[in-house]
């Protein structure tokens, strides 16, 4: 498995946030004072929203109430010390905020064919399977993140970007274990996020997901 490290480096610079008014707010908002979020996602515009159908319901894999554990086993409520845990209105204002800024990237931390099924708007694929000091591609996906390796070996991570990283759910440990080999590598811990939540909560919600389009 490898990942595309100009693709990934054209996605870093492409993902904005749209402003956007509509003439209508919907039945169902985010919050009282946040109906829905406009984002750009490989070049295309979407509306992250809530289902409107107030009588909708998950049905496929992520509506199960259990999973044999292990291996998927309900993780803690942090999963590095120094790592903030965040909910879906601190991912939607990160959204907003840092990655409109060009400052903070969502990454979706799970194997390639997860993520290309379905994600959350504007997240890049970076495999948690990758994050390792055995793969040669990992030189190219930390310096794509604004990381800077001097002459003696040593990374400098003051101009990394803030991530934020999930997986399928809280029961599901992609997203750990890449913040995990993050943190090995010398990611500082107060740029990291995790999502706890995850696909699960986030489809649960009936927020908005997209299918890439560009493959990494």
């Amino acid at each position: 498995m490898t990942l595309n490290i100009r693709a990934l480096a054209v996605l870093l610079g492409v993902v904005a946030i749209c402003a956007g008014a509509a003439a209508q707010e919907p039945k169902v908002k985010i919050t009282e004072s946040m109906p829905w979020l406009d984002v750009t996602h490989n070049g295309q515009k979407v509306r992250i929203q809530r289902i409107q159908d107030t009588g909708h319901k998950v049905i496929d894999d992520f509506a199960k109430t259990s999973r044999p554990c292990p291996p998927f086993c309900i993780h803690p409520m942090q999963a590095a010390p120094g790592v903030a845990t965040i909910g879906e209105l601190e991912l939607l204002e990160f959204i907003a905020r840092d990655v409109k800024a060009g400052t903070g990237v969502l990454v979706d931390a799970r194997l390639p064919e997860f993520h290309k099924a379905e994600t959350i708007p504007t997240a890049i694929n970076i495999p948690f399977s990758l994050v390792k000091s055995d793969n040669p591609h990992m030189d190219g996906i930390l310096t794509a993140l604004g990381a800077q390796k001097g002459a003696n070996g040593k990374w400098d991570f003051s101009r990394a970007k803030t991530l934020t990283l999930f997986c399928n759910g809280l029961w599901c440990d992609q997203s750990p274990r890449a913040i995990q080999g993050f943190l090995a590598f010398g990611y500082p811990a107060d740029k990291l996020r995790y999502y706890r939540d995850g696909m699960q909560m986030w489809r649960l919600l009936g927020l908005t997901t997209v299918v890439p389009t560009r493959p990494m």
